[in-house]
């Protein structure tokens, strides 16, 4: 059965070059003393892997790409495939600490891949010496995968699925989903009849999909015409550049029962607003030491999952097992115009309330809806023009995307997962990426950036270490009293007879002097 790939997908492909690579990469780092003798050899990944690749289609199956990007391409069986062709390690240069490791993770991440063979591979570094809070003699595996074949919901699952829930090898998923078969790649007759007859079908079904989302349309116009379009209120900054080849990496990470803790600050507030703003307060120290933060807030864009919040439409569940794209996005501003951290995270949800899929995401949502019905070689000429250095749309500063994982302690041939980032592709004016995955309690906020935008990334990731460490040490402000006066305050009737009066007092105790102060003071001082 032939099986070609969605627009969304293919766009991917037809947005790659040589300075913008569109893959994506989980970095995991493994102890290794959880696994029987203490030890895992390359050999042993390679065999748990090669156990595992049933489980999720992306394993065997490439592209079979059109000439000139006729029609969208096909995945086929990879006839040749071969699991050692996907796999190879090497060994951390000395002193194997976080420098040198970010320093391979980013060569690596920068390397094109090869577009001729299923479209993931595996490196392994060994020797993480000398990281703190790495246990002497871990490993990392570098899982990259094209963007084409997956998003951050079916790249998780796939992730999941390679892994066990213990040391003894019980995998994550016990039943994965049967594989669909692919079959032969298609004949050049096939081929060229299927991307006629698209051609011939896109404008009908084009006109048919615009007619429907029309109105919706119309008043997203209206809305941003009214406040002065989407672009209008974007400042130019450091990261609104044309991209280049030479890729940067690092990341920290925070523990989720802080995160709980903080959300407490700001009724209403989410895992995803906390880290909005603790994203946007980085960005205002970094900005500030740079002498470059603008007067306008800074927007990032943020991806909306389209798999539905049914069950099992988790990193884990069935609802995310089928590879591809299924996503739409946001753009959200992160508010680095305010200072006061817990000020700033109420400005952020009071947006995401209001601007959540159906509003900030309906743009986003029909073009993807739209683009369906473009053919292949128009859509493709369209993508390259857009994403270039001359005519990359300026619409945001950064992009972030806030993957949750699994929350239980996950195995790869018995060495236990300690740490795991994610990186993502970047693009012309949108030179900073922030990956947020999270697993087994904590959450990582993983930098992407390129050496000429951001060259002191470690900086960076200081300031997401501080402006979070703002947040837990802010105390929230106590509400203001209300302006009219309780009945309990109000002063004894005038008619009383001043007799009376003193009687009542000598038989009262006489009230505190702190009291009216208390009152006062309760408009400012924070909850006990």
């Amino acid at each position: 059965m032939l099986k070609q790939l969605s627009a969304q997908d293919a766009q991917f492909l037809y947005t790659q070059t040589a300075n913008n690579l569109t893959h994506i990469m989980g970095v995991y780092i493994y102890d290794p003393s959880t696994a029987p003798g203490g030890f895992v050899r390359f050999k042993d990944i390679i065999r748990h892997v090669e156990a595992r690749v049933d489980t999720s289609p992306l394993f065997r199956r490439r592209l079979h790409r059109l000439p000139f990007d006729l029609d969208h391409p096909y995945w086929v069986e990879d006839e040749h495939f071969d699991i050692e062709a996907h796999m190879s390690h090497a060994r951390l240069p000395e002193p194997g600490d976080w420098r040198q490791f970010c320093i391979a993770v980013a060569r690596w991440f920068s390397k094109p891949m090869d577009m001729n063979r299923p479209l993931w591979d595996i490196y392994v570094i060994e020797g993480l010496d000398r990281i703190e809070g790495i246990p002497r003699g871990s490993f990392a595996m570098l899982h990259r995968v094209h963007h084409a074949a997956v998003d951050g919901a079916s790249g998780a699952h796939a992730f999941i699925a390679m892994s066990d829930i213990d040391a003894q090898g019980t995998p994550a998923i016990a039943e994965p989903p049967p594989l669909e078969a692919l079959g032969r790649a298609p004949s050049s007759a096939e081929t060229v009849t299927r991307a006629w007859s698209a051609s011939m079908q896109s404008p009908v079904k084009f006109m048919n999909a615009l007619m429907k989302v029309s109105p919706a349309i119309v008043a997203s116009a209206r809305k941003s015409i009214a406040e002065g379009g989407m672009a209008a209120g974007v400042p130019e900054t450091r990261f609104n550049v044309p991209v280049g080849p030479h890729k940067m990496f690092d990341g920290t990470t925070i523990a989720l029962a802080d995160v709980a803790e903080v959300r407490k600050k700001v009724p209403g507030a989410t895992v995803n607003d906390v880290v909005l703003t603790t994203v946007g307060g980085a960005l205002r120290k970094y900005l500030e030491k740079h002498k470059e933060l603008p007067g306008e807030s800074l927007v990032a864009v943020a991806p909306i999952n389209l798999r539905g919040k049914e069950k099992g439409a988790g990193p884990g569940g069935k609802g995310a097992s089928t590879p591809g794209n299924q996503v739409s996005a946001m753009s959200v501003p992160v508010r680095t115009d305010i200072a006061d951290p817990l000020e700033r995270l109420a400005a952020i949800r009071d947006y995401t309330v209001e601007a959540k899929e159906a509003k900030a995401g309906v743009s986003a949502r029909l073009m993807t809806d739209l683009s369906q019905h473009i053919p292949g070689a128009t859509m493709a000429a369209v993508a390259r023009i857009l994403t270039s250095e001359r005519f990359a749309v300026r619409g945001t500063n950064l992009f972030i995307s806030n993957v949750p994982g699994a929350q239980v302690p996950l195995y790869l041939a018995g060495a236990q997962l300690v740490q795991q980032y994610g990186m993502a592709p970047l693009a012309n004016n949108m030179g900073l990426f922030v990956a947020t995955p999270s697993y087994n309690g904590r959450i990582a906020f993983s930098i992407i950036s390129e050496r000429a935008v951001m060259p002191d990334i470690a900086f960076f990731r200081a300031c997401i270490d501080e402006s979070f460490a703002d947040l837990m040490a802010a105390a929230p402000k106590a509400e203001k009293v209300p302006a009219k006066p309780k009945a309990k305050a109000k002063p004894a009737p005038a008619a009383k007879s001043a007799a009376k009066a003193a009687s009542k007092a000598a038989t009262k105790p006489k009230p505190k002097a702190k009291a009216a102060g208390k009152k006062k003071s309760s408009t400012s001082s924070p909850r006990t």
